[in-house]
């Protein structure tokens, strides 16, 4: 039987569908619909009855360089989608998915991206036929190991500061209740609206990850934040997939706050709790081009992760300007 590819737009025309992965999921789908300024793109790939995989893409307004923010809109994929069939299956159902997604996506946004791969040499033969052009890009990890406190790797300095944060008054918890989650996306914001590149979802993309996945009846996110005389003044977000732990957002009001180093406390919060619940590793998801400085990876690299190299692959909708990219990444 041929294989069929449905795209969804609505989360309430999607059937009931397997998997763990929390990128590709239903829920996070419905997280993307209920956000502002989001629209989600579900591909499901069907043999029969049989599901055979899924990618979950999402086209949003994009605030990088020299672009107007609000006139360019870009597709994002977090790897290459979840698959359920023979491995030896699963790269050729990965070219049919992109080629799907890309015929579908590249008239309504000017940039495709397609970032946190698994191995970076996956559906390399794909992304060229499909005129995407690669682009190094580092990640940074953190392996944990079974008998061993996270703090082991540490840096002194950043152990010292933890230290220093906690005998200041600075407190570290799980968000739980509405008010704790629109403070700590309300503080982020301020953050995030200091630098262009970084991108904020918006306060709705918060409140919905809690909710949505809570009511999924299991922790596939968390949001942790850190107090000062009851106010959050810093914080961090995480997502959980395939016995992995991703830091997606965190910041702290590191300026007003100096001797309570918030943006520390954020992420080892997040880093140890899950140690705690027992993932294998951890995944700091945006780390930025192999550039030999870079504050905010060097920042990271003190809480003991290991850096390698990875790649991100792109398209714009514009013809000559993607064959002018594709030309100087070759």
């Amino acid at each position: 039987m041929a294989i069929r590819l449905t795209t969804y737009y609505c989360s309430e025309n999607i059937p009931s569908l397997p998997g763990n992965n929390f990128f590709h999921s239903k829920e996070l789908f419905v997280v993307y619909e209920n956000t502002k300024g989001y629209i989600p793109i579900l591909i499901v790939a069907t043999d029969g009855k049989i599901v055979l995989g899924k990618l979950l893409a999402a086209i949003r307004r994009n605030t990088v360089g020299i672009f107007f923010p609000n006139m360019i809109k870009k597709c994002e994929v977090y790897g290459s989608g979840e698959y359920f069939c023979a491995k030896e299956q699963q790269e050729s159902l990965f070219g049919m998915l992109i080629e799907h997604l890309t015929a579908e996506t590249i008239r309504k946004c000017f940039l495709m991206e397609f970032r946190n791969l698994g191995n970076s040499l996956i559906g390399y033969r794909y992304f060229k036929e499909n005129k995407y052009f690669a682009i190094n890009w580092l990640r940074v990890r953190n392996k944990f190991e079974k008998g061993k406190p996270i703090e082991q790797d540490f840096s002194q300095s950043r152990i010292r500061q933890i230290r220093k944060a906690l005998k200041n008054g600075a407190q570290v918890m799980e968000a739980t209740t509405p008010q704790e989650v629109e403070q700590f996306a309300r503080m982020l914001h301020k953050i995030y609206s200091a630098h262009i590149r970084k991108h904020y979802p918006s306060i709705e993309f918060f409140q919905h990850l809690i909710k949505t996945f809570n009511t999924a009846g299991q922790k596939l996110s968390a949001i942790y934040i850190v107090k000062y005389k009851n106010k959050i003044i810093g914080g961090s977000a995480c997502a959980f997939s395939d016995n992995k732990a991703y830091l997606w957002f965190s910041g702290g009001m590191r300026k007003t706050y100096v001797k309570q180093y918030p943006g520390v406390l954020a992420v080892w919060a997040a880093l140890k709790d899950a140690k705690e619940q027992g993932f294998e590793s951890f995944e700091f998801m945006d780390v930025g081009l192999p550039f030999k400085r870079h504050s905010y990876r060097e920042f990271v690299l003190r809480f003991g992760g290991s850096q390698s190299s990875t790649r991100r692959w792109f398209r714009f909708r514009w013809k000559w300007l993607n064959k002018l990219f594709r030309k100087l990444y070759e």
